[in-house]
């Protein structure tokens, strides 16, 4: 670009002239003489006095070439500025992080995954206050980034949206669509004897066909379809798959976006309304969403100035129908949802339903139920239901109670698990000494597997156990073995797996005093989670207890533990002071 030289307004010391209120954050930091300084480093990378005159939209982007998910955004982010730029604003991009749960999984690498999501909430926060930009777009994609980035919105509160790279495409083998999740399950199908080394690997290589986040209803997907619900995403733009053309109109689209919200004045906290909140749980559980749903949710609640309950993920799921047939519990991948009209016809159908309030605001100025009328359903898809003839008749998360959860638990019901099961408890003080047990068949039916010490202090980091909870299904025992757990689960995770118990283990919770042979009962039904022991032996048995040693005792792990709330507050972290 060339650098012209410097206009009256530039040059002036004092500025003279009303600023522009879609400038008003960015004119601080470049407007009059005092800011010459600044200036000449923006004209150093190529901006000139005509790009500076103009609104500074951040694009954050969470685009990395270590996985699959986020790949693509690193393309799609031109298109953005080029909406950006075409709507008469300024786009600057800048990266931050992003954890691969997938490639993470089943390691202590995968602790960095949820520390994450307030990693990248806050470095989008930091780069928008320290240069003062006057609106956001940030990309995301695989799990953590996509409520990280809405946390960053909802903390600024600065006109801005979210946009979603895109799901991968399904992969193909033997006549069936694949997901990551049938990669972790043939590893226990492996370790069981029923498939062999070369079906294995065929399956490893044929599940990923190129970019794009986990193909299921995961947490990628879930929390998509929650944006799109909530208004902070403009919808029908998570539908399309991560290599599909129309992504990069949407991406345009988005700049173009972006700068109306600009020039309205509309901020995320005016979208994300406590009525926005109760759609998006509705999202989550009547599409056979992931359960990190809560966590995220909890989170940008916290953000958004909303209070919200783990009773209310309950009661919202209670009146939910499941309207989409989605893996894990179901048939389907999430490009079929696209095939079928997208999430916006999963939308039309829960508003028809009564399921939603369709007079929430969305990023596109106008109210969700203007924005799903036109949906298009495609004929004899098979994806999506209507209310009234849903694939289930209740959501699929519950949230359980009891002597062993007394501040509550998680747990999602697909329909195929058992929804009463009484076992013993197999006790493992880490996500590694389970799977060792898995993998030499030391679980066996009548199991109920209690992994601790996993919970977002005792981790740190709160690991999901896709890695154990594939590798029991995929030995058979579904029906039979039960997880327990403080840590939590992938949205990949299939069978009767309860997570995010609290009060975590590290903290004195009742799941600390649990012992090998103890009698445990899970009754979804009645939203139970129960040990065979009275309060008066937990209290005898946490006499004696002592919390173990911090795992980590300097960098950002430590600093996360000792600021990181319970699970059932959403595990954010928090000033000192207010914890």
């Amino acid at each position: 670009m060339h650098v012209r030289s410097s206009s009256p307004l530039r040059s002036a010391a004092v500025r003279t002239l009303p600023v522009d209120p879609t400038r008003a954050r960015s004119s601080v930091v470049v407007d009059g003489r005092d800011r010459a300084a600044a200036r000449s480093f923006y004209h150093a990378v190529g901006f000139n006095d005509e790009d500076l005159s103009k609104p500074l939209v951040l694009i954050a982007n969470t685009w990395t070439d270590a996985m699959p998910c986020n790949f693509g955004l690193r393309a799609l982010a031109d298109h953005v500025k080029a909406g950006v730029r075409a709507a008469g604003g300024t786009p600057m991009e800048f990266n931050t992080i992003a954890i691969s749960d997938g490639i993470t999984m089943g390691t202590e690498g995968m602790k960095a995954s949820l520390v994450s999501r307030e990693v990248i909430a806050d470095s989008i926060e930091l780069v928008a206050r320290g240069y003062g930009f006057d609106a956001i777009v940030a990309l995301v994609a695989c799990d953590k980034t996509i409520p990280a980035g809405a946390m960053a919105l909802l903390r600024l509160d600065i006109p801005g949206l979210v946009l979603y790279g895109g799901s991968i495409a399904p992969g193909r083998y033997k006549d069936r669509d694949l997901t990551i999740g049938d990669v972790f399950e043939a590893i226990g199908e492996h370790a069981a004897g029923k498939i062999d080394d070369a079906e294995l690997r065929a399956i490893e290589y044929a599940a990923c066909p190129g970019a794009g986040a986990c193909g299921g209803q995961f947490t990628a997907n879930t929390m998509a379809t929650v944006l799109e619900f909530i208004g902070l995403s403009p919808v029908g733009s998570a539908s399309p798959g991560a290599t599909d053309p129309r992504k990069e109109k949407a991406g345009y689209q988005a700049g173009v976006t972006v700068m109306e919200l600009l020039r309205s004045g509309i901020t995320p906290r005016q979208i994300a309304t406590r009525a926005a909140f109760d759609n998006a749980i509705a999202a989550a559980t009547g599409t056979g969403g992931s359960t990190n749903s809560v966590l995220h949710l909890m989170a940008m609640a916290r953000e958004a100035g909303v209070p919200l309950t783990l009773e209310d993920f309950e009661r919202i799921s209670e009146r939910t129908p499941i309207v989409a047939d989605l893996r894990p519990g179901g048939k389907y991948v999430a490009l079929d949802v696209d095939k079928a009209g997208g999430i916006q016809l999963i939308a039309k159908r829960m508003l028809e339903g009564g399921l939603i309030d369709g007079d929430v605001r969305t990023v596109s100025g106008r109210a969700l139920r203007e924005e799903v009328a036109s949906a298009v359903e495609t004929p004899g898809q098979q994806v999506v239901a209507t209310a009234e003839r849903p694939f289930k008749k209740k959501g699929g998360l519950k949230i359980l109670r009891g002597n062993l959860a007394p501040d509550g638990a998680v747990v999602k019901v697909a329909g195929h698990e058992p929804a009463l099961l009484t076992g013993r408890a197999r006790v493992f003080e880490r996500e590694e000494d389970a799977m060792h047990a898995v993998d030499a068949q030391q679980i066996v039916p009548g199991d109920i597997v209690v992994i601790r010490y996993e919970g977002p202090k005792g981790g740190p980091g709160m690991r999901e156990m896709l890695g154990v909870t594939s590798a029991i299904v995929g030995q058979g025992l579904g029906d039979s073995v039960a997880l327990v757990t403080d840590g939590r689960f992938s949205g990949a995770t299939r069978g009767l797996m309860v997570g995010h118990v609290a009060p975590e283990a590290f903290a004195g919770g009742p799941i600390a005093a649990v012992r090998d042979g103890d009698t445990i009962t899970i009754d979804v039904d009645n939203s139970r989670l129960e040990v065979a022991l009275t309060d008066a032996q937990i209290a005898e048995r946490m006499q004696s207890w002592r919390a173990p040693k911090p795992r980590y005792t300097s960098g950002v792990f430590a600093k996360y533990a000792a600021l990181v709330s319970s699970a059932a507050e959403g595990a954010v972290t928090r000033p000192p002071e207010s914890v």
